[in-house]
């Protein structure tokens, strides 16, 4: 079976195609549960967001802020395992026919092998991957297996980034670029500020790909000021908090999709 790239770039070029930008929303796999994570990602999809991205819950997460760290905390001491994030992706998928993608560390992958996890990927129904850490000039073997599998290969971009290194790091990716919108990890931010409208510029001018900007976005009122001059809005510690905080799983999954559904609507305003 193909991997959903395709519905992906057709997801992404849809709500351009609307004058707005996507929603893309984050959340781990396994949080607070297998099954609870999934009626989450189902719920963000419900309130309006366009593409998820599912994360591998990892011990050592380099770009996630304290929020996202203290669920994959929660998901590992739960027992989730790669078969649950697949498992995650696929019931998302089905339910919902839009794109799923798969946000991790490099290490799981490499220790799980790469056709495996490529293969059970594309199987499940999933888009691709997002994988922050992977340096692009290491990274022909899993682009190889992702291809053929009809997975995107997400690289992540930041502000510091060079012009010529944004330009080979979009010349191998696919899918979409997703630019980090300052330095640090992921986290709220009162303000996402001039410096990721001034990332999105630079890449847009090495790559015909959408540019979707992640790290802060937390209300429509930032959705809106983002897809002002991002292709999509990534959105995921404020999920994640919303979850965090919520007493029982039926008010989380209530939580997080009204937030998605606010969040739709800024995106909407641009």
């Amino acid at each position: 079976m193909s991997g959903n790239i395709q519905l992906l770039s057709d997801t992404l070029a849809g709500a351009r195609s609307e004058g707005r930008a996507a929603l893309i929303a984050y959340l781990p796999a396994g949080f607070p549960t297998v099954d609870g994570g999934i009626d989450a990602v189902k719920a963000v999809f419900d309130g309006g967001a366009d593409v998820v991205e599912v994360g591998l819950p990892h011990s050592d997460p380099v770009l996630d802020g304290p929020v996202i760290q203290t669920a994959d905390d929660i998901a590992l001491k739960g027992g989730v395992r790669i078969a649950d994030v697949m498992r995650t992706v696929r019931e998302a998928y089905e339910a919902t026919g839009k794109p799923v993608l798969v946000m991790t560390y490099w290490n799981p992958i490499d220790r799980y092998g790469i056709e495996r996890f490529t293969a059970e990927l594309a199987e499940a129904g999933g888009a691709g991957c997002i994988l922050p850490d992977l340096p692009v000039q290491e990274s022909d073997v899993w682009r190889q297996h992702a291809d053929k599998h009809g997975l995107a290969t997400v690289f992540v971009v930041a502000p510091s980034s060079r012009d010529d290194r944004l330009a080979k790091i979009t010349a191998v990716g696919s899918g979409f670029v997703y630019a980090a919108s300052l330095m640090g990890v992921t986290g709220t931010r009162q303000s996402v500020g001039a410096q990721a409208q001034e990332l999105v510029r630079r890449t847009r001018a090495t790559t015909d790909l959408p540019v979707c900007v992640g790290l802060g976005v937390s209300d429509a009122a930032q959705a809106a000021e983002v897809a002002a001059f991002a292709d999509g809005v990534i959105v995921g510690s404020a999920f994640v908090k919303l979850m965090l905080d919520a007493p029982d799983r039926e008010t989380a999954v209530a939580a997080v999709r009204g937030l998605a559904a606010e969040l739709a609507e800024g995106v909407r305003k641009r």
